[in-house]
């Protein structure tokens, strides 16, 4: 193991100053048909969000496609980023906004090269200083930090501590992004250390009134 992923005392590392307020990324339910475009325009309706990432599983590119249009379109009437999981090729097809890499979906040079400069690259680290730090020096444009709670969404082992956040922002100026059973009632540790996005899952699409999930989270998000 690398010697950056160690049990070093992160608790050294205060958060630093903040530039920008933290703000929500929303990450989609595996099913994004029937009202789910409904239910994002009422999400996003709140100006709360700030990114919104299409993670579904085991679609056919062309239905996939067909599903994101609407979307796509949805996040452009909000201002809010599009963004694909896993496949460079799918955001490059769809015109997205950027595209989240998990650490078994690709080269984030490779991805630069097929998407260009303009397009956000984003890459899990887990738990990892030394992902992390590796993703930067290959061009990413945030690294993404958790699982920091328990979550049925996406189960993982790893479980780092808010002092991650903390070190990261304290040395590099690239946004970090929480993840991992997060709702309103525990996000303010993740706030506090200096997470710049928080993403989110069940606790907005798992509420019927998806705009009042995320109104939820603006108190938190405030600091």
């Amino acid at each position: 193991m690398n010697d950056l992923d160690d049990d070093a005392d992160l608790t050294r590392f205060a958060p630093p100053p903040r530039r920008e307020p933290c703000q929500l990324y929303l990450i989609s339910p595996l099913d994004v048909g029937g009202d789910f475009p409904d239910r994002l325009r009422a999400a996003l309706a709140t100006g709360g969000a700030a990114a919104f990432q299409l993670r579904t599983k085991g679609l056919e590119s062309h239905e996939l496609a067909r599903l994101a249009e609407p979307l796509q379109r949805i996040c452009a009437d909000h201002d809010v980023a599009f963004i694909v999981n896993d496949s460079a090729s799918m955001a490059k097809r769809l015109g997205a906004d950027g595209v989240h890499l998990g650490q078994g979906d690709g080269d984030v040079r490779e991805a630069r090269a097929l998407l260009g400069p303009e397009i956000q690259i984003g890459v899990t680290c887990h738990s990892s200083r030394h992902l992390a730090m590796e993703a930067g020096e290959a061009g990413a444009d945030y690294v993404a930090f958790g699982a920091f709670y328990e979550t049925s969404t996406k189960p993982s082992a790893h479980r780092p501590d808010p002092a991650l956040l903390s070190w990261w922002s304290s040395l590099f100026e690239m946004p970090c992004v929480a993840i991992g059973g997060i709702t309103p009632t525990n996000a303010a540790p993740l706030v506090a250390a200096g997470a710049d996005f928080i993403a989110v899952m069940n606790a907005v699409w798992g509420d019927d009134d998806p705009a009042a999930a995320v109104a939820a989270f603006a108190p938190v998000l405030a600091g």
